[in-house]
Parts: C-alpha cells; structure tokens; sequence
C-alpha cells in the first residue's frame, strides 16, 4: 500500500454508498439517489474510478440461493518466512472467498464457502497437509449480520 488516501466528502460517501445497495443503477438514478446532479456524479465516480477508490463493478450473490450455505473462517499459523507462500496456495483454493494477513495469535484468517460439510472437511484436511502450516482453527458462520463497507 502507498500509504496515500483519498479524501471523500459527504456526496462521494453517498454516492458509494448507492452504488454499494446496486452497481446497475444508471448515472441519472445514482444522482436522484444521491441528490446530486447527473454531471456532478458523473464527475465524481470518473474520480473515483481514477483514484481506484472504485476498482470495478460486481454482483453480491445469495450463496445460500446457490446451494453454498456453509461458510467457514479459518485462522492458521504458519511457520516464518513461509506466509506468502501458503496465502497463494490456499487462495487457489475455488471455496476460499478471502485471505487476509492478520495480527495476533494467527497469521492468517480465510474465509471460504461450501455446499457441504464433507466439501468443507476435504478442504481443511487438505490444507493442514500444506507444507509450513503449523496450527489451523475453523468456525462456521452461523448468520451474516452485516456485509457491507458502508452502513447501507
């Protein structure tokens, strides 16, 4: 990371903030939404795309409608100088949604998601075979209450 932010004012954070509820929306929705004009918003996501504070558009799925209702976070310790080289290799994985460097007691937290639990045991024995993993903890996810950046 740079280290370098981009400053947002209230209209770019509503603006975001509509286009976090539904990305299809056309320029003159997201303006009426937003309460902004059409040229001042097409102006701002121009900017913000620029920026990359938007890095593209995208669809949240229902992963319970998809027959994936089993989601799992799982913190790993792995042996030093190797972190890099497992976070690639679990992040290969097809179920695994997220991988994330942490602090504290782990090194790493994944989030992944499957159909099944015999999918999701595969998956786990699968990793704690990986080279220079030393410890892995899994919880299920029981219900999601919030997936989002902004409070939408």
């Amino acid at each position: 990371m740079c280290g370098v932010f981009l400053e947002l004012d209230a209209k770019d954070i509503e603006i975001l903030r509509v286009l976090e509820k539904n990305s299809r929306l056309s320029l003159r929705k997201i303006a009426k939404k937003s309460g902004v004009s059409v040229a001042t918003t097409m102006h701002r996501l121009a900017k913000l795309e620029a920026e990359k504070v938007i890095q593209g558009y995208t669809v949240v799925l229902d992963k319970e409608k998809l027959g994936y209702d089993l989601q799992a976070i799982t913190s790993i310790i792995v042996s030093k100088g190797k972190l890099f080289e497992v976070e690639k290799k679990i992040a290969s994985h097809p179920s695994v949604i997220a991988v994330y460097d942490v602090t504290g007691s782990f090194d790493v937290v994944v989030i992944s998601t499957f159909k099944s639990r015999k999918a999701m045991d595969g998956f786990l024995k699968k990793i704690q075979t990986y080279d220079f993993i030393h410890k892995t903890e899994t919880v299920i996810v029981l219900n999601t209450i919030k997936e989002a950046f902004f409070k939408v």
